[in-house]
């Protein structure tokens, strides 16, 4: 095939699975991950300019397995060569339109690529990108699910590198009185931590009920409550919020623009979890401009990513600025890190201020 001599012009489109071990079981309210099931994608442009993106399917969103994002991108780079990856916008929609609503972290790694070769081919950071508002953003670190004497060590553990803000994991095995005991623990060893609670769409009502009684019982007042119902009980939210009086956030409830609406419509939430990986960068995009029309916080967020995806949440939620919660701790997790670059840390401190082409994150050795 030949190819046009715009040097946005793409050449080729390669994929590759990209499996994670992790240091142990990342458990949420409905089960644990032994390692991340990622993939890995690199488009190279007429130019030699080559950029990568990193898929982190989570099935609770949309269905999307590892295995599926494979197939779709895959498939896409018998289409893509040929066309301009500064049309990355179009190229979205139409892989989108494609892949159906199963598409979600596929369509953030293609647009990853895309915009991480076209804005390293012209020296601009990804956070400069999106807006240049900020460099720098405060995470949280998550305590998994497991038991109190677990969550008391992972709290102090937390602590011990500087990182305020903790996030627990809720809704898993043991009901009420376990996740009641695990937050107890932690708030022994970490009094002054602000806590975000995430059920991950596991709780019942009851069990949301009685867990907001057991912790107004002891003293405990959560900076966040993240998504403790099923994604589609935005009443079930809105009451969560009058019966315990804290702040809320949709997380599996708000994938798409048309989710974000109808959200803030039942005013079943206060803050909006931004993912990149529910259904693309593009999408989030719109989640954040009707999140600001409707009044609503914003937090950043990813699933079980490596170093890669987690810079360019930081790099979107930096440079747009307004973003009130970070959760980008996810590469700590990760036994093996295969890339260099990227955001860098210190104590609970991102900062993106360094990057000066894309997103700063190139492979460690051949990974295709």
């Amino acid at each position: 095939m030949a190819f046009a001599l715009h040097p946005t012009t793409v050449k080729s489109l390669c994929v590759a699975p990209l499996d994670i071990p992790l240091v142990a079981p990342f458990g949420i309210s409905r089960g644990a991950l032994g390692s991340a099931a990622n993939v890995l994608v690199r488009v190279d442009l007429s130019d030699g300019t080559t950029g990568y993106g990193e898929a982190a399917p989570f099935p609770a969103y949309n269905g999307e397995t590892q295995s599926g994002a494979l197939g779709l991108l895959s498939r896409a780079s018998s289409w893509l060569p040929g066309r301009d990856a500064a049309d990355w916008r179009g190229i979205a929609s139409e892989f989108r339109a494609m892949g159906g609503p199963a598409c979600g972290s596929a369509l953030c790694a293609l647009e990853t690529a895309l915009l991480d070769a076209v804005n390293r081919r012209d020296e601009v950071s990804l956070w400069r990108f999106f807006g240049g508002a900020g460099t720098v953003l405060e995470t949280d670190m998550t305590v998994t699910t497991g038991t109190a004497g677990e969550a008391r060590e992972a709290a102090r553990s937390i602590r011990s590198r500087g990182i305020r803000f903790i996030k627990a994991k809720v809704g898993g095995p043991g009901g009420p009185d376990a996740d009641l005991a695990r937050i107890s623990a932690i708030a022994e060893v970490a009094p002054d931590s602000p806590l975000i609670l995430d059920g991950n769409a596991g709780m019942s009502r009851s069990h949301a009920s009685e867990l907001v009684r057991g912790l107004k019982a002891r003293g405990i007042a959560p900076a966040l409550l993240e998504q403790w119902l099923p994604k589609d009980d935005f009443g079930g939210m809105r009451a969560l919020g009058v019966e315990s009086g804290w702040t809320l956030a949709a997380d599996e409830g708000v994938t798409t623009a048309a989710d974000a609406r109808l959200a803030a419509r039942s005013g079943a939430a206060h803050v909006f979890n931004v993912k990149l990986m529910k259904a693309g960068i593009a999408e989030a995009l719109e989640v954040v401009s009707i999140a600001r029309e409707e009044g609503i916080g914003l937090m950043i967020g990813g699933n079980v990513e490596s170093i890669l995806a987690m810079t360019v949440s930081a790099c979107f939620a930096a440079g747009l600025g307004g973003f009130g919660y970070a959760d980008l701790d996810t590469p700590l997790f990760l036994a093996e890190n295969p890339f260099e670059g990227g955001y860098s840390m210190e104590g609970s401190r991102i900062s993106v201020a360094h990057i000066k082409a894309g997103h700063g994150v190139l492979p460690r050795g051949l990974l295709f």
